[in-house]
């Protein structure tokens, strides 16, 4: 924080380009109960676990609703995308609730309500802490595009999904190639953005001075990124209901988790050296974020439409439009065919190009009112069943003319 106004005021043109054109939110720390417990101890007399956990013993990182499970179930009965969505997944009602607990585990967990579904999953196990509750608050006032949480203890950025699917549960998948860097593992469940998440992972595991010298091996035990210093959650920390998994699930952001250094509480003498080993990969995360399309949704008066549904064609998440319109999508450089959809208008679909350069390519759209609405009305006046069709030639009987003066 203080490393940008600095900068911004001494005119560094990266620094300032990047405060002008981009929304950035600081937080010092989720856990500020836990912090103070650890500083209160210090760096050599703390361990791993102390100030981890909240003041009442609560896991912020494993203390968010199960929504992967959810969606893997929706997915099993075959729901999605056209009664359970594939993005913004509905909070279990449980965990709504003023006593609300949670699961926890690699396991399932929790479950969901859309429409007149209902997604019933094992009894949850534990509470939801006061932390939690502030912190998805916080990501459903505000459009996140892009997060990062900052810890320590390890040397590594670790991305979605978290939660490890049963290989029951797994679709089938066409058979790929393995990757030089990435051992196949059947119980591995990819987001569809996962070739985005490991851009996003390797722009800062690749500027960081230290992160992909592994050859002596990780921190504390053998090299789980095969010297890439990026890993999968689930890979290696499996567990459910995370806080990377919630934000992309249930908003629009991608959120990855960045371990920055081996010392879990490093001494102060050592913050200027983490502080270099880490600075350009932070910046150069935070401008991936201009990476891929933006625009703005409106209709043929001008008006922004809110919550419109942006689809991209290969990728089977789709993101929201806020509340002017506007929206973001993080994509890798390529071609894209993109549409954009919202209840009582005629969907739209274009194609946009990303490149490599910085700069989100700008794409919008002008969505016409649709008669699906109308429609719908008189379907439900008819009690949902198919409407008669009226076979040309021959008069209406008297009792079809009275049915179609009711339905209209």
């Amino acid at each position: 924080m203080q490393f940008l106004c600095k900068e911004y005021q001494d005119g560094n043109p990266r620094v300032r380009s990047l405060v002008t054109e981009t929304r950035i939110h600081l937080v010092p720390s989720l856990n500020p109960d836990g912090y103070e417990l650890a500083r209160e101890a210090g760096s050599e007399l703390g361990n791993w676990a102390l100030g981890h956990w909240t003041e009442e013993g609560y896991d912020l990182f494993e203390n968010f609703p199960d929504l992967a499970s959810a969606l893997w179930a929706a997915e099993e009965r075959k729901l999605v995308p056209h009664k359970f969505p594939n993005h913004h997944v509905p909070i279990p009602e449980h965990y709504l609730a003023e006593e609300a607990t949670v699961s926890h585990g690699t396991g399932h967990g929790g479950g969901a309500v859309m429409g007149r579904w209902r997604l019933t999953l094992p009894r949850p196990l534990r509470q939801v802490a006061v932390e939690t509750r502030a912190i998805m608050a916080w990501m459903d006032k505000n459009p996140f595009v892009l997060g990062a949480n900052l810890q320590g203890g390890e040397k590594l950025v670790s991305y979605p999904f978290d939660t490890a699917r049963p290989v029951s549960e797994m679709p089938a998948a066409a058979p790929r190639p393995p990757d030089d860097y990435e051992d196949d593992n059947p119980e591995l469940q990819e987001t569809p953005d996962h070739a985005i998440f490991r851009w996003l992972a390797i722009s800062y595991a690749s500027a960081h001075l230290t992160m992909t010298e592994t050859f002596r091996g990780g921190c504390h035990t053998q090299d789980m990124t095969n010297a890439m210093g990026i890993v999968q959650g689930a890979k290696w920390h499996p567990r459910a209901g995370s806080m990377n998994d919630f934000s992309y699930l249930h908003t629009n952001c991608l959120e990855l988790s960045i371990y920055l250094g081996c010392d879990k509480f490093p001494h102060e003498s050592e913050l200027q050296q983490e502080w270099e080993n880490n600075k350009e990969s932070l910046l150069t995360f935070m401008e991936q974020v201009h990476r891929g399309i933006k625009g703005l949704v409106t209709d043929q008066q001008g008006e922004p439409i809110a919550n419109a549904t942006i689809v991209v064609g290969g990728i089977n998440h789709n993101v929201k439009t806020a509340s002017g319109g506007d929206y973001w999508r993080i994509l890798n450089p390529g071609e894209y065919r993109v549409s954009a959809r919202a209840e009582g208008y005629n969907p739209s679909v274009k194609t946009c190009s990303v490149f490599y350069d910085i700069g989100a390519t700008q794409c919008n759209f002008v969505l016409s009112r649709s008669n699906w609405k109308r429609i719908r009305e008189i379907m439900a006046m008819n009690g949902n069943r198919p409407i008669r069709r009226i076979v040309p030639g021959r008069p209406m009987t008297p009792r079809e003319r009275m049915r179609l003066r009711m339905r209209l």
